[in-house]
């Protein structure tokens, strides 16, 4: 497993909906927030799973802003429920009703909804956060602020900067470097493809305290190769 650890740690409303999961565990309903196109879908832990797991994984990506941000999200959630974990899948939506001018009161806007859905779910423990693509940047604004078991960025970009050159109709502005500390376990996932970027580029990539996984190609990211090595990055973490 090519996993490189260097620390120790003991304006639009939508109507209700109900939507349901299923796993071994049965089928539930879940009634989706009315203050924005915001979903959730929680994915009960499998009761035939070896153990239940109390340290939630919280799935984030906004599919309105990014629809890259959502791919495989779904399979990760559902596969890691019959493993034995609760799998919270977030879907933001755009914030039309909130201050977008510039990036980063847009990645406020999406802090702030994503904070405002943790709180109403009312998680027990503090969830390890799980986005790829842009979702990666919406997480790291949310762990400046609030508390997270862990943090796993899956093909981020390789610095805000890059993001923005590239994707000029998503952020309206250049949006700043992220500067959290990496006081709690934090992985980055990336492809052998964008691996040269990130290391020349990435704060996190050249950060000693940050975990790396390299996966052959973007389809293992969230395909059998991947799951097994975040599984396997959990494991290690304690979760």
């Amino acid at each position: 497993m090519l996993l490189s650890r260097t620390f120790s740690h003991p304006k639009s409303f939508a109507r209700p909906r109900i939507v349901c999961a299923s796993s071994r565990g049965g089928i539930f309903p879940n009634i989706i927030r009315q203050s924005s196109t915001t979903t959730h879908l929680l994915h009960k832990p499998s009761l035939s799973a070896r153990r239940q797991v109390p340290i939630p994984l919280l799935f984030v990506y906004s599919s309105e802003w990014d629809p890259r941000s959502k791919n495989g999200m779904g399979r990760c959630a559902a596969w890691f429920a019959e493993k034995g974990y609760t799998c919270l899948e977030l879907d933001l939506g755009y914030p039309f009703d909130k201050d977008t001018s510039t990036s980063e009161a847009l990645m406020k806007a999406y802090e702030d909804d994503m904070a405002a859905h943790a709180r109403s779910l009312e998680i027990p423990f503090a969830p390890v956060i799980i986005a790829r693509d842009g979702g990666t940047l919406i997480a790291q604004t949310y762990v400046s602020s609030h508390p997270a078991s862990a943090l796993l960025l899956i093909s981020p970009p390789s610095s805000n900067e890059a993001f923005a050159a590239a994707n000029r109709r998503m952020l309206p502005t250049p949006l700043r470097a992220f500067d959290f500390e990496v006081s709690f376990p934090v992985g980055v996932m990336v492809t052998k493809r964008k691996l040269p970027a990130l290391e020349k580029e990435s704060r996190l990539w050249k950060d000693p305290g940050v975990d790396k996984i390299v996966v052959k190609g973007a389809a293992a990211v969230t395909e059998q190769e991947g799951l097994v090595k975040i599984e396997e990055w959990l494991h290690e973490l304690g979760f």
